[in-house]
C-alpha cells in the first residue's frame, strides 16, 4: 500500500506540472489538473483505507544527499488514518474545483492555480507519510507556501492581499517553533529520525514538557487554536471555494496530526498535559462559534466555525490524554477515538458547507448574508446539501457530527467516574463546554440557512440567483451521502478511526467498548423513517387540493417588503451581549432626530478579542523594540559586507575555541 501511497504523490506531483506546461490554454490546464488530482486520490484514499484496516505498517528508507536526515517515510496506523482524510476532502475537493474555475476561463490563467493546488495535495500526504524532521519541515513549509499561493488567487483584491500576508507571517512565526522542537529532539538523539526521537526524547522531563508546548503554539498555529487562530478568518474566506474546502477540512488538520505525531514520541503524557488541552479546546470552541455568530460574510462564518471544531477535536484529545496518564483504557479510546473521528467528520461537512457556500458566491455573485434570501426555490439541490451540513455540524442525529460528539460526551463522562477526583473534574468540564458549543453552533446555523435559503430575495443578485452545475453539485451529492452514512452506520465508522486511537493510546488487544452504536443507528433510521413518512403525509393530505404560494411569513399582510425579514444581524442580537467581553464592539450610530426624522444610521463593527486586543497590541510592542535596531540598517552595501566579515570572524573564534563542540 505504501507504494501505492507513494505513486499518487508522484502522480499529483507530475500532474501539476504537466498543467503548467500545457498552461497556455486554460482548459487544457484544468482537465489535466483536475483529472489528475482526482485519479490520484482515488487510488491514495483506496490504499491508506485497505493499510488502515489491514494494520500495514511499512517503513521506506533511501539515501538522502542533504548533510542532515534521510529520505524516510513509513505507515502507520496514525498516518493512514490521516492520509484517508487528507486524498478523500481533496479529491471531492478537486473534483468541485474543475467546475469553479470553469467561469474564469479565458479570464484568468488558471495553471498557477491548478500547480499549487495538486502540489498542495501532494505535500500534505508527503507530511503524513514522514519519519524524518527534515523531511517533514521540508513538506511542512511546501505545505504552508502552496496554500499561500491559493489564497493569492485573486490577487488583484486588497482584502486578499491582506489575508494571503497575514496568513503567510502566521505560518512562518508557526514553523520557527517547529524548528526549534525538532532541534531540541535532535540534541540528545543526534539525530532526526523519529523512530530514534521516540526513544529517546521520552526520557528527560523538562525537554519533554518543552517540546510539548512548542508543539502546542507551532503547531497550534496551523490547527487554528485560540489565540492563534486569527489567521484562519481572513484567508479562508479569500482562497477559492473549493481552496478553503481544502483547506478548512484538511490543511488545519495537519496541525492536529503533528501534535499527535509528537505526542506519540514524546513518551507517558504526564496528566497535566490533557487539562491544558481540554481548556484550550473550551475556550476555542466556545470563542470560534461566539465569533462566527456575529458574522455577517457566509464564507468567513464558515472559517470561525473551524476554530470551533478545532475546540472539539481538542477536547476529546484532552479526554484521551488524561485516561492514558492514568492507565484508563476505556476513556482514553473513547477521548481519541471521539476527537479522530470528529477530525474526518469535519473533513467532510466542512468541505461541504464551503462548496455550498461556494455556489451561492457563484449563482449570486455575493457572500454577504445580508443581501441573500429566498434561494431554496431558486437552487434547491445546493439548499438541501447546505441543510445538511448545517445539521452535521451542528452535532445533531442521525448525522456524522452527532456521532463523534457523542463519543467524546462518553468518554468525559465515564473519565468523570472512574479518574481521580482531581482529574475527573477536567474530563467533567468538557460536557457542559460540549453542550454550550452544540446549542451556539444550532443558533448560528438557524441564522446562516434562514437568512441565505429561506423568505424573500433581499437584492437582485438573490433574485437572479442560479443552481451550480452538476460537476459542483456532484461533491457535494457524495459529501453529504457520506455524512448520512456514517451518521447512521457508527460502527463502521468506529473500525476506521479504532486503529489509529489505539495507536495513541499505546493500547493491544480487543477494542475497548464503545458504548451502545447500534441504538445510534436504531434512532437514527426512526428519525429518517419519521421525515419521510412526514412527507409522504403532506403529499397525501395535498393531492386533488387547490393551493397557491405567498411570501414566507407574510401572514396574511398585503405588502410586505423584503426589509420586513429577520436580518443576520437580528437573529444573533439576544444572544452576541452575554458573550460581550469576548467581542470587540465598535457601533457606529446616528439616532432619529425629532418627530419626522429624515434619516437614522446604525453601524456595529464586530472585531476578534484576540487578534484586536491581544496579538495586534503585543504586534506593536515588538515592532516598536525592533525599531530600535533601525541604526544598523542604512541601505550601504559597504556597511553589510562589514557585518559578514564580522560575523564570519565570531564564528571562526567559537569553533577555533571549541565552545561550539
Amino acid at each position: 500500500m505504501l507504494t501505492i501511497i507513494l505513486l499518487s504523490i508522484a502522480c499529483l506531483g507530475a500532474t501539476s506540472f504537466l498543467s503548467l506546461f500545457v498552461g497556455h490554454s486554460d482548459r487544457a490546464a484544468l482537465a489535466v489538473g483536475t483529472v489528475g488530482s482526482a485519479l490520484a486520490c482515488l487510488a491514495g484514499i483506496a490504499a491508506s483505507l485497505g493499510a488502515l484496516i489491514g494494520g500495514e505498517e511499512r517503513s521506506l528508507r533511501s539515501a538522502w544527499p542533504l548533510p542532515a536526515g534521510e529520505l524516510h517515510v513509513a505507515l502507520d496506523a496514525l498516518s493512514s488514518f490521516f492520509l484517508v482524510c487528507v486524498f478523500l476532502v481533496s479529491g471531492l475537493a478537486a473534483v468541485y474545483g474543475g467546475g469553479y474555475l470553469r467561469p474564469y476561463i479565458g479570464k484568468r490563467r488558471l495553471a498557477p492555480a491548478l500547480f499549487f493546488f495538486n502540489l498542495l495535495v501532494a505535500s500534505m500526504a508527503v507530511v503524513a507519510i514522514a519519519r524524518d524532521g527534515i523531511l517533514f519541515l521540508v513538506a511542512w513549509e511546501v505545505m504552508s507556501l502552496t496554500s499561500f499561493f491559493l489564497v493569492t488567487f485573486e490577487s488583484e483584491r486588497e482584502e486578499t492581499r491582506r489575508a494571503a500576508m497575514t496568513y503567510l507571517i502566521a505560518s512562518q512565526l508557526g514553523v520557527i517553533l517547529l524548528f526549534v522542537l525538532f532541534a531540541l529532539l535532535g540534541r540528545g538523539s543526534g539525530s532526526y529520525d523519529f523512530d530514534i526521537l521516540g526513544t529517546v526524547s521520552g526520557r528527560t522531563t523538562g525537554i519533554t514538557t518543552v517540546c510539548f508546548l512548542l508543539a502546542l503554539v507551532g503547531f497550534g498555529t496551523k490547527a487554528g487554536f485560540w489565540p492563534v487562530h486569527i489567521w484562519l478568518p481572513e484567508a479562508h474566506p479569500a482562497a477559492p471555494s473549493h481552496v478553503s474546502a481544502l483547506m478548512s477540512g484538511v490543511m488545519i488538520k495537519m496541525g492536529i496530526y503533528g501534535l499527535l505525531r509528537t505526542l506519540a514520541f514524546l513518551g507517558p503524557p504526564p496528566v497535566w498535559w490533557g487539562a491544558v488541552l481540554i481548556a484550550i479546546g473550551a475556550v476555542s470552541g466556545v470563542a470560534g462559534v461566539v465569533y462566527a455568530l456575529a458574522q455577517h460574510d457566509l464564507k468567513r462564518l464558515l472559517a470561525y466555525h473551524s476554530v470551533e471544531n478545532i475546540g472539539i477535536i481538542l477536547l476529546g484529545i484532552g479526554v484521551g490524554l488524561l485516561g492514558q496518564s492514568q492507565g484508563n483504557a476505556p476513556v482514553a479510546f473513547l477521548g481519541y477515538a471521539g476527537g479522530l473521528l470528529h477530525v474526518l467528520n469535519h473533513g467532510l461537512f466542512k468541505g461541504l458547507l464551503f462548496q455550498g457556500a461556494g455556489s451561492v458566491l457563484h449563482g449570486t455573485g455575493t457572500r454577504d448574508i445580508e443581501c441573500l434570501g429566498g434561494l431554496y426555490r431558486r437552487m434547491p439541490t445546493t439548499a438541501t446539501m447546505f441543510l445538511i451540513g448545517s445539521v452535521a455540524i451542528c452535532g445533531l442525529p442521525p448525522l456524522n457530527g452527532f456521532v463523534s460528539e457523542w463519543m467524546i460526551y462518553v468518554g468525559a463522562f465515564r473519565g468523570g467516574s472512574t479518574l481521580p477526583t482531581g482529574w475527573a473534574v477536567w474530563a467533567l468540564a468538557s460536557v457542559p463546554a460540549l453542550a454550550l458549543i452544540g446549542g451556539l453552533a444550532a443558533a448560528c446555523f438557524v441564522k446562516a440557512f434562514g437568512v441565505v435559503f429561506l423568505g424573500e430575495p433581499r437584492t437582485g443578485a438573490a433574485l437572479d440567483a442560479h443552481e451550480a452545475g452538476w460537476v459542483m453539485r456532484a461533491p457535494m451529492l457524495l459529501g453529504a451521502l457520506l455524512c448520512i452514512a456514517i451518521g447512521l452506520w457508527p460502527a463502521g465508522a468506529i473500525r476506521i478511526v479504532a486503529p489509529a486511537a489505539m495507536f495513541l493510546g499505546r493500547m493491544s488487544g480487543a477494542i475497548p467498548n464503545a458504548g451502545s452504536l447500534s441504538a445510534i443507528t436504531r434512532v437514527g433510521a426512526v428519525l429518517l423513517a419519521l421525515v419521510v413518512l412526514l412527507g409522504l403525509l403532506r403529499l397525501a393530505l395535498l393531492r386533488g387540493r387547490e393551493f397557491s404560494q405567498a411570501a414566507t411569513w407574510g401572514c396574511g399582510y398585503a405588502a410586505p417588503t423584503t426589509r420586513m425579514q429577520y436580518t443576520a444581524a437580528s437573529f444573533a442580537q439576544p444572544i452576541l451581549p452575554l458573550f460581550g467581553p469576548m467581542i470587540h464592539t465598535r457601533v457606529d450610530e446616528q439616532g432619529p432626530d425629532g418627530y419626522f426624522p429624515e434619516k437614522a444610521h446604525y453601524e456595529e463593527h464586530l472585531g476578534d478579542v484576540a487578534g484586536e486586543r491581544v496579538l495586534l497590541p503585543a504586534t506593536r510592542l515588538v515592532v516598536r523594540a525592533l525599531s530600535r535596531l533601525r541604526p544598523i540598517q542604512q541601505g550601504r552595501l559597504q556597511l553589510y559586507l562589514v557585518y559578514i566579515a564580522v560575523t564570519l570572524v565570531v564564528l571562526l573564534v567559537w569553533q577555533l575555541t571549541g565552545v561550539g563542540r
